[in-house]
This record gives C-alpha cells, structure tokens and sequence, in this order.
C-alpha cells in the first residue's frame, strides 16, 4: 500500500497504485456528501477491468479516462466491470463504459432485479424516497423538505442491464487474479464484496466503511419484498461473513481504506447494538410510530436540525432497526395508518 489516504475536504485524492497491477482511482460524485468513489483497477494481459465505475456523469467518466491512462490503459481497454451493487454512485456508468469498450457486466442477481431501466424524473425519486417517511407518520411538512436540491440536476438515466449475474462464491473472469465474490447483502439486497486471497484484500465496497456505518434501507413498501425481510439482520450476518476472511488490508468504495478488519466489525456490531438499546428505550412508554422511534434516537445532530433528505435515511434506519428486533422476538407492529410498534412483554 502507499499510504491511508485520508482527503481532507472536497480534493479528490491521487490515483494511486497499491499493488503490483492494482489501481486505485477516484471518481468525484455529484452529490452532496461523499465527495468521491473509489474505482479498483486489476491490470491483466488481456485490459483492465474495474470495479465500481462511479455516477453516471461527464464529470465521472473523464476521471475513469483520465486514472485508465495514469494506469496505461484507454477506455477501449476495459474489458470487465464489477460494480458491488446496483447504486448510482457504484454502478452509474457501466453502461457508459460498456458502450466504448465492449466489456461485460456483472452484478449480483438480487441487485439485477432492482434495476431502474427507464429514466426517472428527480419528482419520481423524491416519491420513492418520502414512502419510508409516509409509513412511519411522518407529518407533510416534513416531505415537503425533501426536494430536487439535493439530487443532480435532471433526469436520472436508466441503468444498463448486466452481461453476467454473479452469486456468492462465484469468480469472476480477471486473468492473473483469483478475484472471489462474496454476497454480503444489506446496503442492498445483493451487494457484493470481493475477496482477492493472494494480497489477502477484501474490496468491501459500501458494507464496509472505515469511519461511517451505510445506511440499511427498509420500509419503501412496494419495494420490500426485494430489498428482503430483515435487511439490518441480514447486514449484521453478513458482517460475521467477512469477519472469517484473513483480511489484510479493506479496500472500501468511499473514505480511505484500513487494516483491522474485525475490530471494525466488532465497531459495527456495538454500533447497531446501541441502536437496538435506542429503539427498545423510544418504546418503554408504550406503542410509537417508526417517526416517533426515529425522534427519540441519537443521531449526529439533534433531531430538529436533520433536512429532509437524511431524515428519510434515518427513518429507515429506525425501521429496519425495528424490523430486525421484530425478528428476535421483541417488538412488534400493530397495523394503522401509520402503523405503530410497541414492545412485547417478557
């Protein structure tokens, strides 16, 4: 490795080299946040092949061209693109790179069945985003906050539809490298990490961040039965999955990447166990909605300075959070307009 690269603000950092024909490249993001994806490079004697190409904009693609040739390669040399899931952060321009260079696809069945392959107008997606908020009760002003500001300017395009559906244990065909996907869903139904067992790297995409914990979303409704019946129970299994593997070194999509793999685990686990104390504590007077639950949690700032945008994060953080204790045995729904959730007695 070269270094934990740390950025500081919005600069990206270098496009760097961290093994003998292993790239790491930075592709800004147009959105506020996350200034940046990391896409990964294998070097082969065939072309490149990457993971992660980043969000589908001119912006994005002229620094998937500009860290192809610091590496040596063209655009035209990509001959395989493994996005970890189906976001657009992630997956946005595969089709765009498929397109110049003729390489294939692959994404994780559960994550193909998710695709978005129309275009989609930012009103359309702000809908989609406020049905957690709707099921929970929270109250109209509160979607009327989530507005186009804070998504990129017009339409989202649709999104390609991959060449190549990988499960778990499956290897991808990246000569030289004994590249391993390994279904690690949660963040989305079927995200995928990529173990490389020679360097003992796992490329952890979004289920594993060194700083911040990804959102685990659940209760969009008309989406449930895809996104799965216990995401957050899901995500923390998944966790225990990685956590076997003799990491040396996690290469995540965002922030820097890190040694340590299962004490970061470890972090993960304590984090969501402090939620579960949260969520139980928001229920101890009595029944409550997953907005009255969501109110009562600790979040980085007070409840009443969150905009719109991460309030829906929130809310669907709670709602998975008391989905999965529902799954234990804990809590349960009761049905309404909202629903409301209340604590099972011992």
């Amino acid at each position: 490795m070269t270094g934990q690269a740390r950025p500081a603000g919005p600069q990206l950092p270098p496009v760097e080299r961290l093994r003998p024909g292993l790239w790491s490249i930075p592709i800004p993001l147009p959105t506020a946040g996350l200034s940046h994806v990391f896409m990964y490079l294998f070097e082969t004697d065939r072309g490149a092949y990457v993971i992660d190409p980043g969000w589908d904009t001119d912006t994005g693609y002229a620094a998937v061209e500009a860290g192809l040739a610091v590496a040596g390669y063209a655009l035209t040399d990509v001959r395989g693109i493994m996005p970890t899931h189906m976001h657009p952060d992630h997956y946005g321009l595969a089709g765009r790179l498929r397109e110049v260079s003729g390489a294939w696809i692959a994404l994780h069945p559960a994550d193909a069945a998710l695709l978005r392959l129309e275009p989609m107008e930012p009103a359309e997606l702000i809908d989609k985003a406020n049905a957690p908020l709707r099921r929970a009760g929270a109250p109209p002003e509160v979607l009327r906050d989530v507005t186009p500001a804070h998504l990129p300017p017009g339409p989202l395009p649709a999104m390609a539809r991959p060449d190549i559906l990988l499960n778990d244990g499956d290897r991808p065909d990246v000569p030289g490298w004994d590249l391993r996907a390994v279904w690690t869903p949660g963040h989305s139904p079927g995200h995928l990490c990529f173990w490389e067992p020679v360097n003992r790297l796992l490329l952890s995409g979004d289920h594993i961040l060194p700083r911040i914990t990804p959102n685990i979303p659940f209760g969009t409704g008309a989406a449930d039965d895809l996104l799965g019946d216990d995401p957050l129970g899901d995500y923390l299994r998944s966790l225990d999955k990685v956590d076997e593997l003799p990491a040396e070194a996690t290469l995540p999509a965002h922030e820097y990447r890190f040694d340590g793999l299962s004490e970061r685990v470890k972090q993960l686990h304590d984090h969501h166990e402090q939620r579960f104390g949260e969520v139980l504590a928001a229920l101890a007077a009595g029944p409550a909605t997953g907005w009255d639950v969501a109110s009562q949690m600790e979040w980085s700032r007070p409840w009443v300075e969150i905009d719109g945008f991460v309030k829906r994060s929130a809310v669907a953080e709670a709602l998975a959070h008391l989905r999965a204790l529902e799954r234990r045995g804990l809590v349960r729904e009761r049905p309404g307009e909202p629903p409301a959730w209340e604590r099972i007695p011992a």
